[in-house]
């Protein structure tokens, strides 16, 4: 079997898999949670927060309408909380030397849209619903609104007690598509999740300091990356001038012109990638690989196939090293531990 074969056949049995996945709650009630084990519906099932994914909904609802960005900060804060220490919420918590203060994290936003929706919960439930479970729901929501399709979102996560700048290991979004891989891997995700979680830059920006180097000196040639478009090329350089003065401004710009501030969710980011008109470097890098120009080719040519794909590797990502049963705790305000 081909590798766009074992594609085709891979894109066509997933629909069934979120199909089951994503399927009503059955009438007879569901078995009590078993410990240490992510479970759908959790806080209604245990009766201990029912209408918790409704109220994180309802928020999600009004902060979107009040600002669309919510949906790409959202994204970035559950990737960089899920594939430093697991999906712990870690990535939340505040402190001289935490996770969010790491050069990894800079321009790292949506905290507030947090506080906003874990206020709510403490008003109706109380030390029920943890902020890991909050953020994979709310992100879920506001990429739904963006128009992705609504993922299934097991719950029962519990927060991290600790956040060390130190741990933070994301990647360079310079790396090439053989590195971003076995990053991938070594959070138990695959070639196919990569190239599809990558499609998240379908929307967002990003500062100019992460693409200098393809626009004046891609890897160390004092040239810029053979494989941008040039009149791209061109454009993103008036966007991003070198930097040359201490103190200089570093400009933010989109990471899909295409999107830019209507922030929606569509597969422009595979036509970009073919075209040579990605911003990222790892972005463009899918072309180089044979899987992920083939998933490329795919997705470009179908955004079911790549709606398909987000929401099972959406779910994937978010079930990263979770803390379950008496791991962790529940906090009250997802910025601090509980004292």
């Amino acid at each position: 079997m081909t590798r766009n074969q074992r594609i085709f056949v891979f894109l066509v049995v997933l629909p069934l898999l979120v199909s089951v996945c994503s399927s009503a709650t059955p009438k007879a009630p569901p078995p009590p949670p078993k410990q240490n084990q992510l479970m759908w519906h959790f806080y209604k099932v245990t009766n201990t927060c029912r209408d918790a994914e409704l109220y994180i909904r309802h928020q999600v609802e009004l902060l979107w309408h009040q600002d669309k960005s919510i949906t790409p900060k959202l994204l970035r804060l559950l990737y960089s909380d899920c594939f430093v220490t697991g999906c712990d919420a870690s990535v939340l918590l505040d402190g001289p030397n935490s996770e969010k203060t790491a050069p990894q994290n800079l321009g790292l936003g949506g905290f507030v849209f947090i506080d906003r929706i874990k206020r709510v919960l403490e008003q109706r439930c109380p030390g029920a619903v943890s902020c890991a479970d909050l953020l994979n729901l709310a992100t879920r929501d506001a990429v739904h609104l963006a128009g992705a399709p609504s993922y299934p979102v097991l719950t029962g996560r519990r927060d991290g007690l600790k956040s060390s700048r130190s741990s933070v290991d994301l990647p360079s979004p310079s790396i090439s598509w053989q590195a971003s891989l076995d990053y991938f891997k070594s959070r138990g995700l695959n070639v196919l999740d990569m190239t599809t979680l990558l499609g998240s830059h379908s929307m967002g920006k990003t500062h100019c300091r992460f693409i200098l180097d393809r626009l004046y000196n891609f890897n160390g040639t004092n040239k810029p990356d053979p494989n941008m478009d040039p009149s791209f090329l061109s454009s993103m350089r008036k966007l991003c001038p070198p930097r040359t003065k201490k103190g200089q401004s570093d400009p933010l710009v989109y990471l899909n012109p295409q999107s830019g501030p209507s922030y929606s969710f569509t597969n422009s980011y595979y036509s970009r990638v073919l075209s040579k008109k990605s911003v990222l470097g790892i972005d463009q890098q899918l072309l180089l690989g044979e899987d992920t120009k083939d998933i490329t080719d795919e997705f470009d040519a179908g955004l079911e196939d790549f709606r398909r794909s987000y929401a099972y590797s959406m779910s994937r990502m978010g079930s990263i090293k979770v803390l379950t049963g008496k791991q962790g705790e529940i906090r009250r305000n997802c910025r601090v531990r509980n004292h």
